[in-house]
Formats: structure tokens, C-alpha cells, sequence
């Protein structure tokens, strides 16, 4: 195996089957990933192997986006919502887990997770090339793929022990058919409360649907039964900086022009975070 091939991929290749013919077997050829019928796949210089094929995926956060999110996340902000993902990951997998974050972002939260797991082994997919630079390279133990959740996954059947939804689309069909029997789903959203100071400046903020609750447990239902919620809520202080990168970094930011930001006036100082993380077993 070549030196410059992730070792974190190397960690993770029994995983993943071809995205094109769906056979089992990918292996590291000259930069790239191969599988037995001969599909290849590019290996990117930042780490992450490009698994996608056909068109591409377009909600994928772009530049500007991953750096804000890089930004926000590393003043800690979110820290206790990493903490509440990580501890209920710990409490059903096994000491050996395997640890799957559909739509991983730059991969804070599996990182999370991965430090509360010594022995795990992670895998994030996401769209974004952006996002999956950080990704690759945010812990040790954690690789990185182009993936788009709502496509079948390049992942064998019953191969996670934890897959994680935090803040990102979901595809319940497919966290069921890679889970194992006794995994878990870790699934976390907003609530109404969460970000009402930002979302009060700005009317241009994308808004949190009412019902977006009952069509989660709807969506949910036929493969999954919510075993525990937590919710996490909290009030944290924000310069302008961080406003401004809260903002950026998620889908608002297609929305909210720099006309919105500078007629919105001051920016709050604080801004509350209210989020609800359910953990899920397999029907």
C-alpha cells in the first residue's frame, strides 16, 4: 500500500463497496480506489476519496461555507452538543465500533465521538469538497468520502455499530440497512427556539418548520424506534464575527445577501442553542 494512501481510509476500506456495480472489494491503486470489475475512484491530495458518480450533488456547502463553519465551530460554541452526540454514542457501542456521520461536514462531531471511542473507527460522507478537506483530516481514526445521502450508500449491509445525523438530510432506508440490529441512529435537529435572535434580525433566515418534528417520527417510524431525547439548550455569547459565521455556515447563507446583514443593524451578543438529539434502535 502506498505511504501517501489514508491511513484512516485504509482503516475503513471493508466498508465500502463500489458506488457503480455494488461489489465489495475496493482496493488503493496509484492514487485512486479500484474495484474488482475495475471502477476507479480518485483519491483527493487532501485525503478524501471521490466515491460520487453522475451528476453532482449541489447542497453541499461550498468555500466560504466550510470556512465559516470551521471558524464557529472552533470557539467551542457547539461544544456541549458535540459532548451530548458523543454520549449517547458511547452508551450502546461496542469498544471496537464502527462509527458512520452521514453528511459529516467538516467532521467535528465524529471527531467527538471518536475521542469518547479509543477503539472505534469512523467514516464520514458528505458532498461538500469543501467540508471533506476538514473532514479528512479531523481525527486520526476518521476517513472521509464524497457521498450524497440520498443515493444508496457505498457501505456493505449491517457494517455500523452508531451512524450520525447532525444537522444534515437523512435517508432512513439506508441508516436501517447499514446499521447492525443492535446500533444506534443518533439523530439531531433544531428546535423552534434555536438561533431566535439571529433569526429575529433576519428576515432572510431560512425558518424552522412547526411540523418538522411530527415528519421526522413519520419518517422514522416504519425503521426506527427513538430509545432516549435529549435536548440541549443553552444561551452563548457571540461577537459580530461569530454571528457572522453562524449565519454562513448554514443554509441561510444562501438566502441572507450582505444587504440583509448590514440592514439587520447590531447583531445580538448572545444567541440561544436548542437542539434535540434522539437515539434510535433499529426496528
Amino acid at each position: 500500500m502506498p505511504v501517501s494512501f489514508p491511513p484512516a481510509l485504509a482503516l475503513s476500506l471493508d466498508l465500502l463497496r463500489c458506488p457503480t456495480c455494488r461489489t465489495r472489494g475496493l482496493r488503493p491503486d496509484r492514487g485512486a480506489l479500484r474495484c474488482p470489475a475495475g471502477h476507479t475512484f480518485d483519491i483527493a491530495r487532501h485525503g478524501y476519496a471521490g466515491l460520487l458518480t453522475g451528476a453532482r450533488a449541489t447542497s453541499g456547502d461550498d468555500a466560504a461555507m466550510a470556512q465559516a463553519r470551521d471558524r464557529f465551530l472552533s470557539t467551542g460554541t457547539y461544544a456541549p452538543i458535540r459532548r451530548a452526540v458523543a454520549r449517547l454514542a458511547a452508551d450502546s457501542a461496542p469498544e471496537q465500533a464502527t462509527v458512520v456521520d452521514v453528511g459529516c461536514g467538516t467532521g467535528y462531531y465524529l471527531a467527538g465521538v471518536l475521542d469518547q471511542l479509543p477503539g472505534a473507527r469512523g467514516l464520514g460522507m458528505d458532498t461538500s469538497v469543501s467540508a471533506l478537506r476538514s473532514a479528512a483530516r479531523a481525527h486520526e481514526r476518521a476517513a472521509a468520502v464524497a457521498w450524497d445521502v440520498f443515493r444508496p450508500f457505498p457501505l456493505a449491509g449491517g457494517v455500523a455499530d452508531v451512524v450520525l445525523d447532525v444537522f444534515a438530510p437523512r435517508n432512513p432506508v439506508e441508516f436501517h440497512r447499514v446499521l447492525r440490529p443492535t446500533g444506534r441512529l443518533i439523530v439531531v435537529r433544531p428546535t423552534g427556539r434555536h438561533l431566535v435572535e439571529l433569526r429575529g434580525r433576519m428576515s432572510a433566515m431560512v425558518t424552522i418548520d412547526p411540523a418538522k418534528e411530527r415528519r421526522l417520527h413519520r419518517a422514522m417510524g416504519p425503521y426506527f424506534e427513538a430509545a432516549v431525547t435529549e435536548q440541549v439548550q443553552y444561551t452563548a455569547p457571540l461577537t459580530r464575527q461569530d454571528a457572522l459565521d453562524l449565519v454562513g455556515m448554514t443554509p441561510s447563507a444562501r438566502h441572507v445577501s450582505r444587504a440583509d446583514l448590514n440592514d439587520a443593524g447590531p447583531l445580538p451578543d448572545h444567541v440561544t442553542v436548542s437542539v434535540l438529539a434522539t437515539a434510535y434502535r433499529p426496528r
